[in-house]
């Protein structure tokens, strides 16, 4: 895709020669990598030892920590294939949804959310890519709330806080001087870049004043304390995504025993119905199958809709849903129960009267194309608009606690600024309620504050829609389906504590207004009251990306748990499950972080069950080679 197609404005890139455009972006993001790209394995060994599906937050970490063994030989199978350079540029994350190295999910349809959405299906974007949703996501860096790990630990051993914040600890590499000095909560030296982000608009720091004004400390999420206001922390390496493709893969791509096949679509588990033992993969790739022995052990990490999908094929969930398809059951589990997403409203907007918002027409131009490029600096560095984060109590929390109930995520950009927007922010949303509500405002400086519910209730469900690998999952998160309704109601309360935030001095400065126009579907209801508010979350619902629990893990018998607390799958020998899938609750807060956490953990679960000799083992990482090139010319470092 022409890179003038990609950013939107054909007048501006037409005005430079094509060869400038594709030097620049060539030699910013391909010659100076450091890392270097990862090669794609074309033959296949007969066997390996192990085995990991999905090259995603997880997959690539349990990749990396597994080839620390020398003698262990390590094949990571990816459906997709390697990031692309418009994905390493953070200002650009709006136009990585429905792409190629998206699933481009849809959910079924709802009956009480997405309301204001094309049949009344949520999108649901999931990286099909080398990283996984790390290369589609909006690179926060956030860890949760300590009891969530904790609550966690009372039926599965080795996963309380305390157990768990070593492994945060030890994949991060904070380069935020006043962060990383805080060194009982974070690290420094590991492979992922942790830094705030290259730019923001002054929007930022007004936010985090207001959430001052209201009485709310300005601290860091991530430590001692997570409720109050702050600027996002990101997976951000100077001005450039640090996927876990990039953090865990790129620096040891050289290691004789890592193998990694792209393009590589698993078709199913193969498991022995007599001995239980998951045996091989099966899998296709370039129009031939292939399947390839494991000897010690499967890992899935294909995410919390494909792990499941993948055990479903390979007769691994519960017995009625396998039997009305016709798939022998190996192990009668709960798999694809549990679905626990964080669910959102999008559509709250404030205007304000001064130049400070991300519009497109302050990114795309000359000058922020070529700051970005030589400076890896400018808008185009920001966080697609993200720009503080924020954890509040409503009426429904426990006050004597800091336990949260709501996230607000801060955006210096709106569905209604500029279609570079509305490609994020109204993806799907019918055009019908595109033009009565949000047109009449485009181009205009806006903020918005979306309140996120930490702990929902409803659960939802991932399903089979049939025996073919290639037909996406029946995905039906049943958002606000809960028995007391309580999921909306502290939404709800979460929208107005957002409305609050527009009143204090720091942004009446700015001249903020609320965008008050009612929203179509709820004129109805009498504005601005609980019945109104509600209308308006179940129409403009949105998902945050944190779909998680459909591999639950639990005790020994716990009727709902499919994987124990080492991650092994109940009934299957051999199979293991680790991502975000194996949550018993959603963390309240982005699940990329503990993502990468239950990698690192699941890592170190299977290395005390696999013995080994110490002089197997790998101290450090590879030393890579710069990318040489026929061509010298001077780059520089990301």
């Amino acid at each position: 895709m022409p890179l003038a197609q990609i950013f939107g404005n054909l007048s501006l890139w037409a005005s430079l020669p094509a060869f400038l455009v594709y030097y620049l972006f060539y030699s910013s993001f391909e010659y100076d990598d450091p890392e270097g790209r990862v090669s794609d394995t074309k033959t296949f060994l007969n066997e390996y030892d192990f085995i990991v599906i999905g090259a995603g937050s997880a997959g690539a970490v349990v990749a990396n920590r597994l080839t620390e063994v020398s003698s262990w030989k390590v094949l990571l199978l990816e459906a997709g294939g390697d990031e692309t350079l418009v994905s390493d540029v953070p200002g650009t994350v709006q136009y990585l949804q429905r792409t190629n190295i998206d699933w481009q999910y849809r959910t079924v349809a709802q009956t009480g959310s997405c309301l204001a959405f094309n049949d009344n299906k949520c999108n649901w974007p999931r990286g099909k890519v080398l990283g996984g949703s790390s290369v589609l996501n909006y690179m926060l860096y956030v860890r949760g709330n300590k009891r969530d790990y904790d609550s966690w630990a009372v039926d599965n051993p080795g996963w309380s806080y305390d157990d768990v914040l070593p492994y945060f600890i030890k994949s991060e590499d904070n380069r935020n001087p006043y962060i990383a000095a805080n060194t009982k909560y974070h690290g420094t030296g590991g492979y992922l870049t942790v830094q705030e982000p290259a730019y923001t608009t002054p929007l930022a720091t007004t936010f985090v004043e207001a959430g001052v004004e209201l009485g709310y400390e300005n601290n860091d999420g991530n430590a001692a304390q997570q409720t109050g206001f702050m600027l996002v922390q990101a997976t951000n390496r100077r001005g450039h995504r640090c996927s876990t493709a990039k953090a865990f893969l790129r620096p040891i791509r050289h290691r004789p025993n890592l193998f990694v096949s792209m393009h590589s679509r698993v078709l199913k588990i193969v498991i022995d119905s007599t001995t239980k033992q998951a045996t091989a993969v099966r899998f296709e790739k370039n129009g031939k199958v292939y399947e390839v022995k494991a000897t010690k052990e499967i890992i899935l990490s294909a995410g919390s809709v494909n792990s499941p999908q993948i055990l479903m094929l390979s007769g691994v969930g519960r017995a009625d849903h396998l039997n009305s398809l016709g798939i022998p059951v190996l192990s009668d589990l709960k798999v694809g129960d549990n679905l626990q997403d964080h669910i959102a409203l999008g559509g709250m907007v404030f205007t304000v009267n001064k130049p400070f918002g991300s519009l497109e027409g302050r990114y795309v131009t000359l000058a922020t194309f070529f700051n970005y490029t030589i400076n890896s600096a400018g808008p185009m560095a920001s966080l697609g608009g993200c720009e503080g984060l924020a954890w509040v109590k409503t009426k429904y929390a426990d006050q004597t606690i800091d336990f949260p109930d709501i996230e607000f995520h801060f955006v210096s950009g709106t569905p209604a600024s500029d279609s570079g927007y509305t490609i994020h922010y109204n993806q799907g949303v019918t055009e019908s309620i595109w033009e009565s509500y949000y047109k009449p405002v485009v181009n205009t400086d806006m903020w918005q504050v979306i309140p996120m519910l930490l702990r929902p209730k409803s659960t939802g469900t991932i399903r089979l829609a049939s025996t073919d690998p290639y037909t996406a999952p029946l995905i039906d998160p049943q958002y606000f389906t809960d028995t007391n309704g309580e999921d909306l109601k502290v939404l709800i309360e979460g929208t107005k504590i957002g409305l609050a935030l527009s009143k204090t001095e720091a942004f009446q400065k700015l001249g903020t207004k609320f965008y008050d126009k009612i929203f179509p579907g709820c004129e109805g209801y009498t504005p601005w009251t609980d019945a109104y508010w509600g209308c308006f979350i179940r129409h403009y619902s949105t998902t945050i990306y944190h779909p998680a629990g459909t591999c639950k893990m639990g005790k020994a018998g716990d009727p709902t748990a499919v994987v124990d607390a080492r991650l092994k799958v109940y009934g299957i020998k051999g199979l293991r499950v680790i991502d975000c899938s194996i949550m018993p609750n959603v963390v309240s807060g982005n699940t990329n972080a503990p993502t990468i956490m239950i990698g690192e953990r699941g890592s170190d679960l299977i290395k005390e069950d696999w013995p080994h000799n110490k002089e197997d083992v790998i101290i450090k990482p590879l030393t890579t080679k710069k990318n040489s090139s026929k061509k010298k010319m001077k780059v520089k470092n990301i």
